[in-house]
């Protein structure tokens, strides 16, 4: 799997080369010999005796770019002009920006969208302070806040090192939902900070998604913010996670012909995203869930819990099951991996039931090899984007903010995530079903628009809009 070129860690190279016949297809063989996978040719430009040529070229690490720069430098005719990280270029300078939505083209835009005629939009917000969210950018705006203390797959890089992935998430805010989402990355990794400092926030925002703050401080800061907060507050490692999960066992098991209330569902790693996923799949039927985190099976006869794993000891796993992960897996109808690489065997999922559903989503490099259970396994899903079945957040999200601040909602409820999970798993047509499409792409538009319908839709039915 890390062997595999990606364009996470693509190059953009500009050669330049002899003006001979065979040139172009001697440095071809040059990039594929050190395993460099060419991904687009930019065009010539020709110059007499030599040309010049952009050429992307996806890599899969840092060494690995350069000695695909060295296979090039290596051909007698051909000079690097050019070696850029395109990824590193794209995150020049941040990737999203403020633009106005009200023209200020003359006194009279000036008068009314400044002094004096502003005053009265105060005064009228003083009277009517929910009137905030129909004269302001309230209506449409999502802090997306950070500690930095679980970013990704890197763990705890501090706040400054998390706002590259945090403006990422404000641009597929925009991009997919039309949500306006800022970056908040806080200097503090103490929850009452940064409850506290939220808390503050509330009359700028009209939502919260709370993002790669580490278990069990996360936990604390979801619960008390959507407590006491009047806006919707959206812990998008869980919850996120935890929609697109549902969705995808929804469709896999019509693939499988099994019914959620019979299967044994096996869960490796009890974090956020892990609890999450469990309150969703029982909210949604599932009975029998187990998890497993470093010490093995969470059950209520372990010491040391903390409260999230206490809570999940005290609802999962009704038959008591104390035993290894793989000991778990004998008999098992769905195992989702939340943890780390390389954690379970084919032979675990040999040992699982009929028409096994494997769903290894730690990222970048899953539980288990695709390619090792591609014969065994009935439906097999993973985090990435270079294997069939991505359980992205992204497919969540957007539309579920979307549907929140269109209906004013005050909170997400449970209802909410769970209609948003349907929506999402519908959007794939029984025609398109199959064991390598069992949810749809992050770019098919009618995902945000099926989601925010029925986030909107679930938000009325349980009473939670403004």
């Amino acid at each position: 799997m890390a062997d595999t070129p990606t364009p996470a860690y693509s190059v953009r190279i500009r050669v330049r080369m002899d003006n001979e016949p065979g040139m172009l297809g001697k440095l071809a063989i040059a990039i594929g010999e050190v395993g460099g996978n060419i991904s687009g040719l930019r065009g010539f430009e020709v110059k007499s005796a030599v040309l010049d040529e952009d050429i992307v070229v996806n890599c899969n690490s840092v060494a690995h770019q350069e000695q695909v720069r060295t296979a090039i430098e290596g051909i007698e005719g051909v000079d690097v002009v050019e070696f850029e990280d395109r990824t590193f270029h794209m995150h020049e300078g941040g990737k999203i920006e403020v633009l106005p939505l009200a023209p200020v083209r003359d006194i009279e835009d000036l008068s009314m969208a400044y002094t004096p005629g502003v005053a009265r939009v105060c005064m009228e917000i003083a009277k009517n302070p929910e009137a905030a969210h129909r004269y302001t950018i309230k209506r449409n705006t999502v802090a997306i806040v950070s500690d930095g203390t679980a970013v990704l797959g890197l763990g705890d890089i501090g706040p400054e090192a998390a706002m590259p992935v945090m403006e990422g998430k404000a641009l597929l805010f925009k991009h997919f939902a039309g949500v306006d989402a800022f970056p908040v990355c806080l200097n503090t990794k103490d929850p009452e900070e940064i409850i506290e400092t939220v808390l503050r926030l509330e009359p700028t925002f009209g939502g919260v998604n709370l993002e790669d703050i580490a278990a069990p401080g996360a936990f604390e800061v979801e619960e008390r913010l959507d407590q006491v907060m009047d806006i919707p507050v959206f812990h998008d490692d869980q919850h996120g996670t935890a929609i697109v999960t549902l969705a995808a066992l929804e469709n896999a098991l019509k693939i499988v012909d099994k019914r959620k209330e019979d299967l044994k569902v096996v869960i490796a790693g009890v974090g956020a995203a892990g609890v999450a996923v469990s309150k969703i799949l029982m909210n949604a039927g599932v009975v029998n869930v187990i998890g497993f985190d470093r010490q093995g099976a969470v059950h209520t006869g372990r010491d040391g819990l903390n409260t999230s794993k206490r809570w999940f000891a005290e609802n999962t796993n009704p038959d008591g099951e104390t035993g290894t992960l793989s000991d778990s897996m004998r008999g098992a109808d769905v195992f989702i991996g939340l943890s780390g690489p390389d954690l379970i065997t084919r032979d675990d999922v040999v040992s699982m039931a009929k028409d096994p559903v494997v769903f290894a989503m730690a990222n970048p490099d899953p539980e288990i090899r695709p390619e090792l259970i591609g014969d065994v396994a009935a439906v097999i899903a993973t985090g990435r984007s270079d294997f069939p079945n991505q359980i992205n957040n992204v497919l969540a999200f957007p539309g579920v903010f979307r549907g929140a601040l269109d209906a004013g909602a005050k909170k997400i409820t449970e209802n909410m995530k769970v209609a948003a999970a349907e929506a999402i798993a519908e959007v794939v047509t029984p025609a398109d079903l199959s064991p390598e499409n069992i949810i749809p792409s992050v770019f098919d538009p009618e995902v945000v628009v099926a989601v925010a319908r029925a986030s909107a839709d679930a938000a009325r039915r349980d009473g939670v809009c403004r």
